[in-house]
């Protein structure tokens, strides 16, 4: 039994991607800052709609997993495989790129506050060209667990033991096996999770104080921790919201153009290609 602590912080860095969407990046600022099997994970927050009503309008992807999780807000996606998604308060949208997808996801609001987070999965090599799929996850359908200290932990992916209970999120499984949870915590609370040893994993807070293992993580970073089989989170006097995610590390080689992540130069050169020739999100002859 071993205690995870942190290994480094990272802070979020302010900046803009789609139509002028500003966020703050947590992870994946280059190369150097991923985490295998996670390339990416961005948080948008703001109730300035100047500062989201660009939204993402239609892109590409081939090779990997986008999750994008909505803390509040309305968003809507659509995709080339004709999904559309209403993504509400506290909902998840899971989709696989695989071969490739082209898909948006615009703002379904004027006004108020827009909050959530996009996280990419990398997919090991025998996955990037397999079909693209895409889920709705509804707020509704994630399970929840009340600490008693007041606090709630929710669990978005995977599966986690936590006071003798166990919390199955609708998503689970896969080459990667991630763990995606949001703990609030009320101030001074404390709450251990376990984490299968081996994983790499990390958490980003989001709101209020933290310390691990003895370690204070400061406001709006990203916490990367070192392996062990659990790690305990001890909220501050403002109590603690923050999103902490676990996962199998593939050990490939990545090859990464902006939406494009594969394992070789000459396959990010063939994704261009495809996406230049309109066939990036063809099935597979």
């Amino acid at each position: 039994m071993k205690e995870r602590s942190v290994l480094h912080t990272i802070r979020a860095l302010e900046t803009s991607d789609g139509a002028g969407v500003r966020l703050k990046r947590a992870l994946g600022h280059n190369p150097s800052v991923r985490l295998d099997p996670f390339l990416m994970l961005d948080a948008f927050s703001s109730d300035n709609p100047d500062d989201y009503i660009g939204g993402f309008p239609a892109h590409p992807h081939r090779g990997f997993e986008t999750v994008t999780y909505l803390v509040e807000g309305h968003m809507k996606h659509r995709d080339h495989l004709g999904n559309e998604g209403d993504l509400k308060q506290g909902g998840v949208q899971w989709m696989t790129a695989g071969r490739g997808i082209i898909h948006e996801e615009m703002p379904q609001q004027q006004d108020g506050l827009l909050r959530g987070f996009q996280l990419w999965i990398n997919l090991p090599g025998r996955e990037k060209m397999k079909p693209a799929g895409y889920r709705d996850v509804a707020d509704t359908e994630m399970p929840r667990l009340d600490l008693p200290g007041g606090g709630q932990v929710k669990a978005i992916a995977g599966q986690v033991v936590l006071d003798g209970e166990t919390l199955t999120a609708p998503v689970k499984g896969g080459a990667t096996d991630p763990l995606y949870l949001d703990v609030k915590l009320r101030p001074g609370e404390s709450l251990t999770v376990p984490i299968k040893a081996g994983y790499n994993a990390f958490l980003y807070l989001f709101e209020g104080g933290l310390s691990v293992a003895g370690e204070t993580v400061p406001a709006e970073h990203t916490a990367v921790l070192d392996d062990g089989d659990r790690v305990t989170l001890a909220a501050g006097d403002q109590g603690a919201r923050l999103v902490l995610l676990a996962g199998k590390p593939l050990g490939e080689p990545i090859a990464q153009y902006g939406p494009f992540v594969m394992n070789t130069q000459e396959e990010i050169e063939q994704a261009l290609r495809d996406y230049r020739a309109g066939t990036l999100a063809e099935p597979a002859a």
